[in-house]
C-alpha cells in the first residue's frame, strides 16, 4: 500500500508538470495525506456525481455534490452543488435524477466544474460510495478539459460496509447489501432521497463516520487500513 501511494505521487508530480497554472496542477502538486494518517486526523472530501450513465468515456457529467470532512467532522459550510453544462441532451438518465437540459442550460462549463472540484480536494482524500464511478468520471473529465488526468487517492464506503458486513469483497453478500441506502439503514442513519448530488454526498460522509466507529472499536485506523 505504501509502495502504491509513493507510486500514485510520483504520477501526480509527472501531470502537475504537464498541467495549465491553475487549480488542476495545484492539486496534483500538492502531497496527499500519508498512509499512516489516523482517521481522526484525516481530511476527505465527500463526492457524488450525477452522470448521463456509467461509461466515462462516452458519458457525461450533469451535476456534482460535495462536502469536507476534517477528521471525524463533517464541514456543512463546505456542502457545494454544481451543475454542468452538458454536451448532449440529458435523455432518459433524467428519470434516474431529476435533472433536465432547461436546467442545465444554467450550468457551468465542464472545465469550470473539474477546476472547482480541484479546489476543493486539494490535500484531501476522496470519499465516495462506488468510488471507482466519482474517480473515473473526474480524472476523464479533467483529462478532456486540462490535458492531464485528476489523479487521487480515495476511500470507498462501499468497501467499508463489506467488511462492516464480514464480507472481503462483498460477492457472498445478498444483492442489494452495499447500496447505499441499505447500509445507511444497516448503521441506524435515516433514509433520505436518492439521486441528488449534494443529499448523496452527505449521505456518503455520515455513513462513512457510522463505519469508521464499527471499524476501530474505538481503537486508531488510518488510511491504510481504511484502504486495505
Amino acid at each position: 500500500m505504501i509502495g502504491g501511494l509513493l507510486g500514485l505521487e510520483r504520477r501526480r508530480a509527472r501531470w502537475a508538470g504537464q498541467a495549465p497554472p491553475g487549480p488542476v496542477r495545484d492539486l496534483l502538486s500538492t502531497p496527499q495525506p500519508a498512509a499512516r494518517t489516523d482517521v481522526a486526523e484525516l481530511r476527505l472530501l465527500a463526492i457524488d456525481l450525477e452522470t448521463t450513465g456509467l461509461d466515462p468515456r462516452t458519458d457525461h457529467i450533469l451535476a456534482v455534490g460535495f462536502v469536507p470532512l476534517d477528521g471525524l467532522v463533517i464541514d456543512l459550510s463546505g456542502a457545494t452543488r454544481l451543475l454542468c453544462r452538458a454536451d448532449a441532451e440529458v435523455g432518459q438518465s433524467a428519470v434516474v435524477h431529476g435533472i433536465t437540459d432547461d436546467a442545465l442550460a444554467d450550468g457551468l462549463e465542464l472545465g469550470e466544474v473539474v477546476e472547482r472540484v480541484a479546489s476543493a480536494l486539494r490535500g484531501r482524500v476522496l470519499l465516495a460510495h462506488h468510488a471507482v464511478i466519482e474517480r473515473d468520471f473526474l480524472s476523464a473529465a479533467s483529462q478532456r478539459t486540462h490535458g492531464v488526468p485528476l489523479l487521487t487517492e480515495s476511500v470507498d464506503t462501499m468497501q467499508l460496509q463489506a467488511r462492516v458486513l464480514g464480507s472481503h469483497t462483498g460477492a457472498d453478500l445478498p444483492p442489494g447489501a452495499l447500496r447505499l441506502t441499505t447500509a445507511r439503514a444497516h448503521v441506524g442513519l435515516p433514509r433520505y432521497a436518492a439521486h441528488e448530488a449534494l443529499t448523496d454526498a452527505l449521505a456518503c460522509a455520515e455513513l462513512y463516520l457510522a463505519q469508521v466507529a464499527r471499524l476501530s472499536g474505538g481503537r486508531p485506523l488510518s488510511l491504510k487500513a481504511l484502504q486495505r
